[in-house]
């Protein structure tokens, strides 16, 4: 017996794959707890609508996140930070004051943790730093960190 998974079963498959299994595990184990659903003619058409719409989601998140990426990597951001002696910086730049200057400029709210930072940086100079946009998406962004007095730059 053909049955669409309505949720992930061991062993069997993920949510909306059809697959084949025994009569008796469908209609006295999958179907009467809501795993799955015989699939007919009208269930079947459900199925693709459904994924089709989730491949059209799909496309426009990746269509949006190139957008995005294409905008980060235009102009660089500066992120302003008090310094001591030849160029170091008091505490460190981190993902999350890059986030937070990001949005200011720009205003494109980026996830912290999309920020591939290797280290904290922790003198002046222009940094490149990787950001994962989607997880087929990266940019790369130009981080210029400058001392406090000169951010407008």
């Amino acid at each position: 017996m053909k049955v669409i998974l309505q949720a992930d079963v061991k062993a069997l498959g993920k949510k909306g794959d059809l697959v084949e299994v025994a009569e008796g595990y469908a209609r006295n184990f999958l179907i009467p707890r809501g795993l799955a659903k015989v699939a007919n003619e009208s269930n079947l058409r459900a199925l693709r609508a459904e994924q089709s719409q989730a491949a059209a989601k799909a496309q426009r998140e990746l269509e949006e996140a190139k957008r995005v990426a294409a905008e980060l990597e235009k102009a660089p951001i500066a992120v302003a930070g008090k310094t001591g002696g030849a160029g170091r910086l008091f505490g460190s730049v981190t993902a999350q004051d890059i986030a937070a200057a990001v949005k200011a400029k720009t205003g494109v709210q980026l996830d912290k943790r999309k920020i591939q930072l290797d280290e904290p940086i922790k003198a002046l100079g222009t940094y490149r730093v990787p950001v994962r946009v989607h997880p087929q998406v990266e940019a790369v962004l130009t981080v210029q960190v400058v001392e406090a007095g000169d951010a407008g730059a």
